[in-house]
């Protein structure tokens, strides 16, 4: 039992000195040495960081949003790797350095706005603010060429020379013929109609069934937009995509010009005060009296007139009155 008890206190000596060693040693490293993350990109060590998660944090949202003013996007292939490590303390981490490595080897992707006159790029403007002053102040100047400018939304890897809104007016101010002209080219010869009313509440009775104009995703819906109302809903598609009519009726307005923002659109009545509209087209296929069939082509896609991007803008009207086509559709 004695001897037991020699080696238990033996036992217990020994363990104490190597816990004091164990402290001793670890309180050297951490004297010398600090925990951290060395990084690497594509193999290659390019610095360290204390908090990893912050630095790619501010990584991915560079990635998806840019610098908030130019560039919309970036795309990055390969993303930096992490792995823990003891760093002596007088080593600096870097991480504005490790940033600025991972955004110069991605792609950036700059947003700007094309102002279209005939579907032809002439100027650029950084927003789309910009874009609709410009459109505008053609149109209280009544320029000779006010139906036939456009805008599109561009993204590009090279930057472009962009100008302001009044800029814009000044070089494509057309000065309008003094003898009468008509204002909108139109197949039909007809003029902008627009919805006398919307209807926020509850869903009326079409008395006819409705297909699909084009298959794609709502990118707007029904309702306030831009501090104004907005009377349809906009389906993205691509352009050339055929719309097709939503129910069988008579072509009552086949019109090419701005037309209010609407751009190229159709309008069919379908009997009892209903009515679709279909805008921003880039090609009418009907013309004013002609009878269609339901899922017969009307028109094809495009992002003529108010317009960011290829789009369908859809409209269901009842004496006038816009109503919400999701009640009905998609």
């Amino acid at each position: 039992m004695k001897k037991l008890l020699i080696h238990i206190r033996s036992w217990v000596k020994v363990i104490s000195l190597v816990i004091i060693a164990s402290i001793i040693v670890m309180a050297g490293v951490a004297f010398i040495y600090k925990p951290t993350y060395s990084v690497t990109l594509n193999g290659e060590l390019i610095g360290y960081t204390k908090d990893k998660s912050t630095l790619q944090s501010r990584i991915n949202d560079y990635i998806d949003n840019g610098d908030g003013v130019n560039i919309a996007f970036v795309q990055v292939d390969n993303l930096p790797e992490y792995s823990l490590c003891l760093l002596k303390k007088n080593i600096e981490t870097n991480d504005e350095e490790i940033f600025n490595k991972v955004a110069d080897s991605g792609t950036a992707y700059y947003r700007y706005y094309a102002i279209l006159d005939d579907d032809e790029e002439k100027l650029y403007v950084a927003t789309f603010e910009e874009a609709e002053k410009a459109v505008e102040g053609l149109k209280e100047k009544n320029s000779k060429n006010k139906d036939d400018i456009t805008i599109q939304e561009k993204y590009e890897i090279e930057p472009k020379d962009v100008v302001t809104s009044e800029e814009v007016i000044s070089k494509l101010y057309e000065k309008a013929e003094t003898k009468k002209t008509k204002t909108v080219t139109s197949k039909s010869g007809g003029v902008f109609i627009a919805a006398s009313g919307v209807n926020t509440g509850k869903k009326v009775s079409l008395g006819i069934s409705l297909i699909r104009p084009v298959s794609g995703t709502v990118t707007s819906r029904f309702g306030t937009r831009w501090g104004s109302t907005h009377k349809g809903i906009d389906i993205g598609a691509q352009k050339g995509t055929p719309v097709k009519a939503a129910a069988g009726g008579t072509v009552v307005l086949s019109s090419y010009g701005y037309n209010g923002g609407y751009g190229n659109y159709v309008i069919i009545s379908h009997g009892n005060g209903v009515q679709t509209v279909y805008g921003h087209c880039t090609s009418l296929n009907v013309s004013v009296g002609q009878k269609v069939s339901q899922g017969q082509i009307v028109a094809t896609v495009g992002s003529t007139g108010r317009s960011t991007g290829n789009h369908l803008h859809f409209e269901i009207r009842v004496n006038g009155v816009a109503q919400n086509p999701q009640n009905y559709l998609y």
